[in-house]
């Protein structure tokens, strides 16, 4: 393949990783994507490939329907078992994130909801609300009618802002100030103080630290501030499984605030907080290392500032 092939994927590799990424929902399975997507474009007749983005386009998205419609996939995400893998903010695969559609296509929340479309409704709405393409557009990437792609967006989005409670976006001043309350209150164990920092509607998931089975989900502003209280309650065995004391950082995933806790640059847990007029109203814990490798990686680079709490 010569060197003007390789720049052309080069240029458009970006934007196939975050696409792939808002597909998949894993940063590491929307690099193979694009792995295979190159294997691909070396393989191709260069010559007859009028639109090279296009061409790209619609490889990766197919790739990711296949890998969505596979067998072990559908295993891995019907057992209930699944969470995005959060990402830090400035991290390449959350772009593009010029507009509030765009910031919202990330969204942990999001991400989860778009579960429950089928593959090529999510392509559709990924492929329509992130990168703006055209239902022409579309259904030339996805071989169906201009039609289809126009069904297929209402019914995604009617799915999506069925259980999205927006609030609109959280000023980031504001919501830092929230998370800092919250942690405060669960770190001292005045839940009574936790109770009144969540939404009357506040649901809290889990992975469990990647030992339970199944994610824990909770309800009720009471039942959420016990997981909080007791999960952010310190203790020996805590400690051994994380492999020390980890200092708690304040930082963004995903366009939300979150508070990773960080054992020499290595990040060991991260909760996202969904902040909606002054109160919590969502909670996403997600502990799993293999959850957390990129997100490690970038703190390692980009990663910086005081910690809210020295050692946990």
């Amino acid at each position: 393949m010569d060197s003007a092939a390789i720049d052309r994927f080069a240029a458009s590799r970006g934007r196939l990783a975050a696409l792939a990424y808002r597909l998949l929902g894993s940063a590491a399975d929307a690099e193979d994507a694009v792995q295979d997507t190159f294997l691909r474009w070396q393989a191709a007749d260069h010559e007859r490939v009028e639109v090279p983005e296009a061409w790209l386009t619609k490889v990766v998205t197919n790739l990711c329907i296949d890998r969505l419609r596979s067998a072990q996939a559908r295993h891995e995400r019907a057992a209930g078992t699944w969470l995005p893998e959060p990402l830090l903010e400035g991290d390449p695969m959350l772009d593009p994130a010029d507009t509030f559609e765009q910031r919202e296509s990330v969204a942990l929340a999001v991400l989860t909801l778009m579960e429950r479309l089928s593959p090529v409704e999510r392509a559709v709405y990924v492929l329509r609300e992130a990168f703006s393409y055209s239902h022409a557009e579309i259904a030339g990437i996805l071989d169906i009618t201009e039609s289809a792609s126009q069904q297929h967006v209402h019914r995604a989005r009617a799915r999506v802002t069925a259980e999205r409670r927006r609030g609109g976006e959280a000023d980031p001043v504001s919501a830092r100030r929230v998370v800092e309350e919250f942690l405060a209150a669960a770190a001292s164990g005045r839940t009574e103080r936790l109770v009144a920092l969540l939404t009357d509607d506040v649901t809290a998931v889990s992975d469990g630290a990647g030992l339970a089975r199944r994610l824990l989900r909770y309800r009720t502003r009471e039942r959420v501030a016990s997981y909080v209280r007791a999960g952010f309650k310190p203790t020996p065995a805590k400690r051994r499984l994380a492999g020390g004391s980890p200092a708690m950082h304040i930082a963004w995933i995903n366009g939300a605030p979150a508070v990773l806790a960080v054992i020499e640059d290595r990040v060991v847990g991260a909760v996202a907080f969904e902040v909606r007029e002054g109160k919590v109203a969502s909670l996403y814990g997600i502990a799993a290392a293999d959850r957390l490798a990129r997100l490690s990686e970038s703190w390692r680079q980009h990663g910086s500032g005081t910690p809210v709490i020295e050692a946990w």
